[in-house]
Protein backbone atom coordinates (compact mmCIF):
# COMPACT_ATOMS: atom_id res chain seq x y z
CA UNK A 1 0.00 0.00 0.00
CA UNK A 2 1.57 3.48 -1.51
CA UNK A 3 1.58 6.66 0.87
CA UNK A 4 -1.42 8.84 0.08
CA UNK A 5 -0.58 12.63 0.62
CA UNK A 6 -3.29 13.84 2.89
CA UNK A 7 -4.26 10.82 4.31
CA UNK A 8 -1.47 10.47 7.03
CA UNK A 9 -2.07 11.81 10.62
CA UNK A 10 -0.42 15.34 9.77
CA UNK A 11 -2.20 16.33 6.65
CA UNK A 12 0.23 19.05 6.33
CA UNK A 13 3.20 17.26 6.52
CA UNK A 14 6.74 18.29 8.42
CA UNK A 15 6.97 21.61 8.06
CA UNK A 16 9.87 23.51 6.50
CA UNK A 17 13.24 23.53 8.83
CA UNK A 18 12.22 21.06 10.89
CA UNK A 19 14.06 18.54 11.66
CA UNK A 20 13.73 14.54 11.52
CA UNK A 21 13.36 12.98 15.09
CA UNK A 22 15.64 10.25 14.00
CA UNK A 23 18.19 12.13 12.59
CA UNK A 24 18.34 14.48 15.42
CA UNK A 25 18.09 12.10 18.22
CA UNK A 26 21.08 10.22 16.37
CA UNK A 27 22.89 13.78 16.24
CA UNK A 28 22.52 13.97 20.04
CA UNK A 29 23.36 10.62 20.77
CA UNK A 30 26.84 11.44 18.80
CA UNK A 31 27.42 14.38 20.26
CA UNK A 32 26.67 13.03 23.66
CA UNK A 33 28.99 9.82 23.24
CA UNK A 34 31.96 12.16 21.51
CA UNK A 35 31.83 14.48 24.69
CA UNK A 36 31.29 11.60 26.85
CA UNK A 37 34.71 10.28 25.50
CA UNK A 38 36.84 13.25 24.66
CA UNK A 39 39.55 12.37 26.89
CA UNK A 40 39.71 8.73 25.92
CA UNK A 41 39.38 10.08 21.59
CA UNK A 42 42.55 12.38 22.73
CA UNK A 43 44.53 9.65 24.44
CA UNK A 44 44.19 7.48 21.14
CA UNK A 45 44.79 10.02 18.72
CA UNK A 46 48.07 10.80 20.53
CA UNK A 47 49.05 7.44 20.41
CA UNK A 48 48.43 7.13 16.39
CA UNK A 49 51.81 6.99 13.84
CA UNK A 50 52.18 11.07 13.01
CA UNK A 51 51.10 9.75 9.41
CA UNK A 52 47.91 8.29 10.99
CA UNK A 53 47.57 11.33 13.20
CA UNK A 54 47.52 13.52 10.08
CA UNK A 55 45.18 11.21 8.12
CA UNK A 56 42.34 11.29 11.22
CA UNK A 57 43.08 15.33 11.63
CA UNK A 58 42.07 15.57 8.19
CA UNK A 59 39.67 13.36 8.56
CA UNK A 60 38.05 15.43 11.39
CA UNK A 61 38.88 18.84 9.68
CA UNK A 62 35.28 18.30 7.16
CA UNK A 63 33.24 18.60 10.35
CA UNK A 64 34.78 22.04 11.48
CA UNK A 65 35.72 23.76 7.83
CA UNK A 66 33.39 24.87 5.59
CA UNK A 67 34.51 22.37 1.89
CA UNK A 68 35.62 24.87 -0.76
CA UNK A 69 34.43 24.61 -4.36
CA UNK A 70 36.50 25.10 -7.02
CA UNK A 71 36.36 28.15 -8.99
CA UNK A 72 37.55 28.50 -12.76
CA UNK A 73 38.07 31.58 -15.16
CA UNK A 74 37.33 31.40 -18.45
CA UNK A 75 38.28 34.34 -20.59
CA UNK A 76 37.85 34.66 -24.35
CA UNK A 77 40.74 36.39 -25.98
CA UNK A 78 38.89 37.05 -29.26
CA UNK A 79 36.68 39.42 -28.53
CA UNK A 80 39.05 41.42 -26.53
CA UNK A 81 40.04 44.88 -27.76
CA UNK A 82 43.98 45.56 -28.06
CA UNK A 83 43.75 47.42 -25.06
CA UNK A 84 42.18 45.13 -22.52
CA UNK A 85 44.78 42.61 -23.45
CA UNK A 86 47.38 45.03 -23.14
CA UNK A 87 46.13 45.72 -19.48
CA UNK A 88 46.27 42.11 -18.64
CA UNK A 89 49.62 41.17 -19.90
CA UNK A 90 50.89 44.45 -17.91
CA UNK A 91 49.04 43.09 -14.74
CA UNK A 92 50.88 40.25 -15.65
CA UNK A 93 54.11 41.29 -16.14
CA UNK A 94 53.60 43.57 -12.52
CA UNK A 95 52.23 40.61 -10.60
CA UNK A 96 55.31 39.04 -11.94
CA UNK A 97 57.39 41.33 -10.93
CA UNK A 98 56.43 42.27 -7.37
CA UNK A 99 57.10 38.42 -6.32
CA UNK A 100 60.41 38.48 -7.61
CA UNK A 101 61.49 41.38 -6.49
Amino acid sequence: MAFKQGESGNKTGRPKGMPNKVTGNLREWINDFINGNREQVEVDFKALEPKDRIVMFEKLLKYTLPTLQATSLTADFEKMTDEQLDEIINRLKNSSNEQTG
